[in-house]
């Protein structure tokens, strides 16, 4: 038996994840854990700079898998975890790791979360955000150039080689596992209704299992 609840979203790189659960924390007044998965990204320090820019980071293989699944249990199980720090400019992980107490929601954010059957089989509520191809790019271009360091003709090609084949075979394909699917990026009204939601088992202390418990206190209009 568990009181936690965790929560999935997942989209493709640029659909406005981050923005869906910056606002849903601000809805609720904090009291929530964020697991973003591109923390969990494997450590590349025995690579030189050029082997690392070689990596298909889209790919599951890329994520460590087995360390991320084991923080999620352990936070629903009421244990602390020792979050990994990723640095995206050099691809390696940095020596401090983020201490996280368990909370009663975990919001799990990451463009891969559903295409990995023993990560999304811990997700009870998945919810994933569906953002047109070009907004993406856009949006990718300027977090890569402006925040990680990265030319415009690398951005390119990576969005070219393997960010947008392995969205078209992982990140699309995946949505079918969704339980709801927010069209056109952010949207308010679908936010709102979710920090509602996650207001009132917050109060209501409500026990939760499994994701059919989660989808029949929806269908119910209860929490």
């Amino acid at each position: 038996m568990s009181n936690t609840l965790i929560i999935g979203i997942a989209g493709g790189t640029g659909s406005g994840k981050t923005t869906m659960v910056r606002e849903i924390s601000l809805m609720l007044g904090g009291g929530i854990t964020v697991i973003p998965s591109d923390a969990y990204y494997y450590d590349r320090s025995e690579m030189t700079e050029a082997e690392r820019d070689k990596v298909n980071y889209d790919h599951p293989d890329a994520l460590e898998i087995p360390l991320l699944c084991q923080h999620i249990r352990d936070l629903k199980s009421g244990k602390p975890i020792e979050r990994p720090v990723y640095d995206f400019c050099t691809h390696t992980r940095k020596e401090e790791t983020v201490h996280i107490d368990p909370s009663e929601i975990i919001i799990l954010e990451g463009i891969l979360i559903f295409a990995i059957p023993e990560l999304r089989n811990l997700i009870d509520i998945r919810i994933f955000v569906d953002t047109d191809s070009d907004e993406r790019l856009m949006r990718r271009i300027i977090r890569d150039v402006m925040e990680r360091g990265r030319s415009y003709e690398g951005v390119m090609e990576q969005w070219r080689e393997t960010v947008a084949p392995m969205h078209s075979l992982y990140v699309e394909t995946s949505k079918r596992e969704a339980h709801i699917i927010v069209p056109h990026g952010y949207n308010e009204i679908v936010v709102g209704m979710l920090a509602a939601f996650l207001q009132k088992f917050k109060v209501d202390k409500k026990c939760l299992t499994s994701a059919s418990d989660v989808k029949s206190v929806v269908s119910d209009g209860k929490a």
